[in-house]
């Protein structure tokens, strides 16, 4: 990868981690570490850019059916997948569709534009990580083949051991604060040559040991608020994403306007 390229325009493809969730913003909008990235490449590039197709919840299906297209039609300088995730959270999955249609979606992405990204992505370190880790490492193995395959590049943050650190994720459990997406667009600026400002994969200081009762009523916190609810919506077959539109959907030049607020 050339050091210090010039890239003109970034299109972000893929489900909530891409959204920006749980980066959230005073207005109650989210962030995340797509609009970081974009902000900082039009930093340095006049005209630069920006789509943003990415909407919570969406399968791998959802994905290469609503947004892989249009992400291709962009034309686009760099684009990012980010999919498969939400898949293998689900309690039935294929992961032989899976990997199909991650397949087809890398096939059509990567000829049309100049560099297509991948992740390995993060995963939180606890017994929800060690019940789906298998499945979530076989979706990365297949990553790293399509990768090496079509001329993609991989970031591998599930192997930044910083990136499993329970706070740098947010009280969901399913989606990093606004410090872990701050490092994921730093991780992203680097793989595409771009010179390091920091370190993102340094570790958080030394955590403070809390008691168990503290650690018992953040379960049930959890539990009532998000889990119930995620089970919820998947006994309806109901998504987060259902209607929502993409925050960005349109590449368009990204004005200082559009920056991001510091949160």
């Amino acid at each position: 990868m050339e050091m210090n390229a010039t890239y003109n325009s970034f299109v972000a493809v893929g489900d909530s981690f891409t959204e920006g969730m749980s980066d959230l913003l005073p207005d109650g909008s989210y962030r995340g570490w797509a609009d970081l990235l974009a902000a900082r490449l039009a930093a340095r590039t006049p005209g630069f850019r920006y789509a943003n197709l990415a909407v919570r919840g969406k399968l791998i299906r959802q994905i290469v059916e609503e947004q892989v297209d249009l992400a291709a039609a962009m034309k686009a300088d760099v684009v990012t997948l980010v999919g498969g995730l939400n898949d293998t959270l689900r309690p039935k999955c294929d992961m032989g569709r899976v990997r199909g249609l991650l397949e087809e979606a890398v096939e059509r992405l990567a000829p049309s534009c100049g560099q297509l990204v991948l992740m390995r992505s993060p995963g939180r370190n606890g017994p929800v990580m060690e019940r789906f880790r298998p499945r979530m490492e076989a979706l990365f193995s297949y990553v790293d083949e399509l990768a090496a395959r079509h001329g993609a590049l991989v970031i591998d943050l599930y192997g930044a051991e910083v990136l499993g650190d329970q706070r740098i994720w947010d009280v969901d459990r399913l989606h990093l604060t606004a410090e872990g997406h701050r490092r994921v667009a730093e991780a992203v600026w680097q793989s595409l040559g771009l010179a390091a400002e920091e370190d993102w994969r340094a570790p958080l200081p030394p955590a403070m040991r809390t008691g168990w009762l503290d650690r018992r009523a953040a379960d049930v916190r959890f539990a009532r608020r998000h889990l119930g609810p995620w089970i919820g919506r998947r006994l309806r077959g109901r998504s987060s994403g259902d209607g929502r539109p993409a925050k960005r959907p349109e590449l368009l030049p990204y004005l200082p306007a559009d920056e991001p607020a510091s949160s």
